[in-house]
């Protein structure tokens, strides 16, 4: 009886595929496109993201609301968060809770244990370390700066961090009166009142704060007559020249020119940060960090070097060959959908090419099975009838027959088969005649 019933299901089952194949492929097409739907959403951008960038009227606050501007015209929000510089961000980047996911930070100040969860988009801009000297001390060198009032910028910042290792590696971070860590305004009005002897300054020059002192009669520029030593000891330095007469050509100041060592600052990201987000924020780099500057000519940045972090693999693609062509061509969003969709629509068409392909197969294989299974119910029928006496009754057959005979009729089938069906009926006629003359 169980047989019996799973044997009508299939049945059932094979007739509903025989009637209704085209809606069957239709609904396959249907789940398939919802599944990628699906996919497509989860896949998308997010539509913000946050960056880490530093304290309050900074050189990285600056830029951190120019990245802002670039990405909103995108339709992109950025969210900024103020920080005490490039060690905070990197806590930050390093946190996967603290949601920031691009940040930056400053050549240098990442350690081997710090990479696993981060890359670099490459470098964006130089940063010179700027060395700013009270009126009683004559020149930068160690022994000038012993026993003297020294602030080297806020904990948590970049500045702070490289300049105490400079210190250390002089032997003087011990030998210093009072090592001071003041904000950079805090510093600047503590130098110019004469309450402290130096301050330094990791800084672009375009910086309010080095602007203000390097024209300021009260303080002097600190030349680093040892620049190439620190550029061989700490290879993400670079040296860099400031020109006499750059800050003010009537005053000629500085009154020479003047020797600095400059870190790198780096576009860093999470790892699992968007690839099309870091394609949008390399596409700002380059209209932000790619003029002519200082200490830079144009097209030098943003530039392909992982100093402290390996590129990305976006990030190596994009120095390579540039913005993808989808957002060359179209608006970022537009272009992030229609980059998703064709990652979606070829493995959905490679699915469902063999699916339309096999179900008109699978339709004509079901329908002359049908046929068959009459025919052989029919030549059964036969068998039994040429027994003779010894066989089912010809009422018993002639009912069977009937049965037989209803089912064919009843059978939908597309014009292709009548033929077929046309010679199913014929056989039955000829098999009721048979019976009707014993």
């Amino acid at each position: 009886m169980f047989r019996a019933r799973s044997e009508g299901r299939g049945i059932a089952v094979g007739n509903l595929l025989q009637a209704n194949w085209r809606l069957a492929a239709i609904g396959v097409t249907a789940v398939a496109a919802f599944w990628g739907a699906a996919l497509l959403l989860n896949t998308m951008p997010p539509r913000a993201i946050t960056m880490a960038t530093g304290p309050e009227s900074s050189g990285f606050q600056m830029i951190g609301k120019q990245y802002q501007t670039v990405l909103e015209r995108a339709g992109e929000q950025l969210r900024l968060v103020e920080t005490a510089g490039s060690i905070e961000n990197l806590a930050l980047l390093r946190d996967p809770n603290s949601g920031v996911k691009v940040a930056l930070i400053q050549d240098g100040t990442i350690g081997k244990e710090d990479g696993p969860d981060l890359e670099s988009l490459g470098t964006l801009f130089y940063e010179p370390v700027w060395i700013f000297l009270g009126s009683e001390v004559r020149e930068l060198s160690p022994s000038a700066l012993r026993g003297r009032k020294v602030s080297i910028g806020p904990v948590g910042s970049g500045t702070h961090a490289l300049l105490f290792e400079l210190l250390k590696r002089n032997e003087l971070d011990q030998q210093v009166g009072e090592l001071l860590s003041l904000e950079p305004q805090a510093a600047a009005d503590e130098l110019l009142a004469g309450r402290i002897d130096m301050a330094a300054f990791v800084a672009q020059w375009d910086s309010p704060i080095v602007r203000q002192l390097i024209t300021d009669e009260r303080v002097r520029l600190g030349n680093f007559a040892r620049a190439d030593a620190y550029v061989a000891l700490y290879p993400f330095l670079s040296k860099v020249t400031v020109p006499r007469g750059l800050a003010d050509l009537a005053k000629d100041l500085p009154p020479t020119d003047l020797t600095l060592f400059a870190p790198k600052t780096s576009l860093v990201v999470r790892k699992e940060l968007h690839p099309a987000i870091q394609d949008l924020l390399l596409s700002a780099a380059v209209k932000i960090h790619s003029g002519v500057g200082i200490f830079q000519h144009a097209g030098r940045f943003p530039a392909a070097e992982g100093t402290d972090l390996p590129l990305s693999d976006e990030a190596v693609q994009f120095y390579k060959s540039g913005l993808p062509l989808l957002q060359s061509h179209f608006p970022f969003w537009m272009a992030s959908l229609i980059g998703r969709l064709l990652v979606l629509l070829i493995p959905i068409l490679a699915l469902l090419y063999p699916i339309m392909r096999f179900l008109p197969a699978l339709y004509n294989w079901l329908m002359r099975a049908k046929i068959a299974q009459l025919y052989g119910e029919l030549r059964f029928l036969e068998v039994e009838m040429e027994a003779g006496a010894g066989g089912p009754p010809i009422a018993d057959l002639i009912e069977r027959l009937d049965r037989l005979e209803k089912r064919a009729n009843q059978l939908k089938r597309p014009i292709a088969y009548e033929s077929m069906m046309y010679l199913l009926r014929n056989h039955i006629a000829v098999v009721r005649d048979q019976l009707k003359s014993r």
